[in-house]
């Protein structure tokens, strides 16, 4: 018992301290959560598999609690996962890759002898998904965490139960870790769990359930799986529904888990992580409740009609936003749809910082007024608009378009057709100095800035207005 509560300390404080220290290093190299809107480093999930397996091997070796060889090999294949999710962590890997390498992982855990090729495979698979599950449970301040805190001690409860004292500790280490990293992870979050920790977590939860539960029937085996981990598994079904219904990909990610959509409803992140600790917490108690026999497995069903109901329910919530026209992000033809859909007669609309977007606005300007009339009454062909996903020029004159030939030819064509009354075809004075638009420019600075007016010394202002008084 003391060495019990020694253990679970010093993994709480072990895991506080490690991921405060994570942070900073997380931050300079750039290993941060995407998928939220202010950067949350991750490595927390780092903390909490150090200090597991830190305190747990500890106890192995100093033989306070020595770790029996289902648990040993569960926690360095534990470990492996872990080294996965920190891979995916730095280089992206495809969840393809996670899930087969969990799946291998689990292979090593489970006892064939007792369960048999068949059910041993589907536990294989099982554990895999249920990691993956609570990967997704990842996207909300404190919510994976917590529920990892509530399976670990359900999981914990029912080896205890079944005398497996070592398998007990190891999920009270865990679920001490899990503590620690949580006094971060809370809403607003300083560090994520990434990967790493969250692979780890659902990894070491799922077979430690089907280490439990090996020698039971199959029904009753299924009602306390189910109940243990039901809420993450909720999660799962709810975003693989709504992205098949919605015609997604799966591996697109978006704002359609569980704690998205109960924001969508109006609450807060802390609320709406709460609510959902609430139900992992009713679930689990009905999954440690079946194991003990204190309820009948078909209990588990009103579980699961309840969790079904509320999956349905929170499946109406609109989490999507319009598909935009023109293609799939990334190609011409969407890039020219979303410019086209943020402007507004030729003008940018307020708040465009594109630079891109404001170059082609410019030249789109140009073709509209004073220059596309000039090209237009000079005998010139007016420019055709651009194909579809083409970038036009950056603020570049007509003339200049069709290069300095096409200058002085459209320049000669201009002003060998005069008006009546001296002027040209636009309606401006003409003469030796003046351009396309009527302007008199000298000819040594065509296509430059205008030169601004010289400055007149206060002598030369002032002998200026007595001249004018005097008349």
């Amino acid at each position: 018992m003391l060495y019990g509560i020694a253990t679970a300390t010093t993994a709480l404080l072990l895991a506080a301290v490690l991921s405060a220290l994570f942070r900073a290093p997380a931050l300079r190299l750039g290993l941060v959560d995407r998928r939220r809107v202010r950067p949350v480093p991750l490595l927390g999930g780092v903390a909490v598999v150090a200090s597991t397996c830190l305190v747990a091997a500890a106890g192995g070796w100093t033989g306070a609690a020595p770790l029996g060889a289902g648990v040993g090999r569960l926690l360095a294949a534990g470990a492996g996962v872990a080294v996965l999710g920190l891979v995916a962590d730095v280089w992206r890997l495809s969840n393809r890759i996670l899930l087969v390498g969990t799946a291998v992982a689990a292979a090593f855990v489970v006892p064939y002898d007792e369960t048999g090729v068949p059910a041993g495979l589907a536990a294989v698979a099982w554990i895999a998904c249920v990691a993956a599950a609570f990967r997704g449970l990842d996207h909300a301040d404190g919510l994976a965490g917590t529920v990892g805190v509530l399976t670990a001690f359900g999981a914990g409860a029912c080896a205890a139960a079944e005398l497996m004292d070592d398998l007990a500790v190891l999920l009270s280490i865990l679920a001490a870790a899990l503590t620690g990293f949580l006094m971060h992870n809370w809403h607003p979050a300083r560090i994520a769990f990434g990967a790493c920790g969250s692979l780890f977590t659902g990894f070491v939860l799922a077979a430690s359930a089907v280490l439990v539960r090996t020698g039971y029937d199959a029904g009753p085996t299924a009602a306390a799986l189910f109940g243990l981990t039901a809420l993450a598994s909720a999660d799962a079904v709810l975003v693989v529904l709504s992205r098949r219904l919605a015609g997604r990909p799966l591996r697109r990610r978006g704002p359609d888990h569980l704690a998205h959509r109960l924001r969508r409803l109006g609450l807060t992140p802390p609320g709406a992580t709460v609510l959902l600790s609430v139900a992992a917490f009713a679930t689990v108690l009905v999954g440690v409740l079946v194991h003990t026999g204190w309820l009948a497995p078909t209990g588990a069903l009103w579980a699961a009609g309840a969790v079904l109901a509320a999956v349905l329910g929170l499946l109406r919530v609109r989490v999507y936003g319009p598909r935009r026209p023109g293609g799939p992000p990334g190609t011409a033809t969407h890039r020219h749809t979303t410019f086209t859909r943020h402007t507004t007669l030729g003008r940018p609309a307020a708040g465009l910082r594109d630079p891109r977007a404001a170059r082609d606005t410019g030249t789109h300007r140009g073709r509209d007024t004073g220059t596309h009339r000039a090209a237009t009454g000079s005998g010139l062909p007016a420019p055709s608009a651009p194909p579809t996903g083409a970038r036009p020029s950056s603020r570049m004159p007509l003339f200049e378009a069709y290069g300095s030939r096409g200058r002085a030819e459209a320049e000669t064509s201009t002003r060998g057709r005069r008006a009546p009354g001296g002027t040209s075809a636009l309606g401006a004075p003409r003469g030796p100095g003046a351009d396309v638009r009527g302007v008199r420019v000298p000819p040594a600075s065509r296509g430059q800035a205008p030169a601004p007016p010289p400055r007149q010394s206060a002598s030369s202002q002032l002998r200026e207005s007595l001249r004018v008084r005097d008349g």
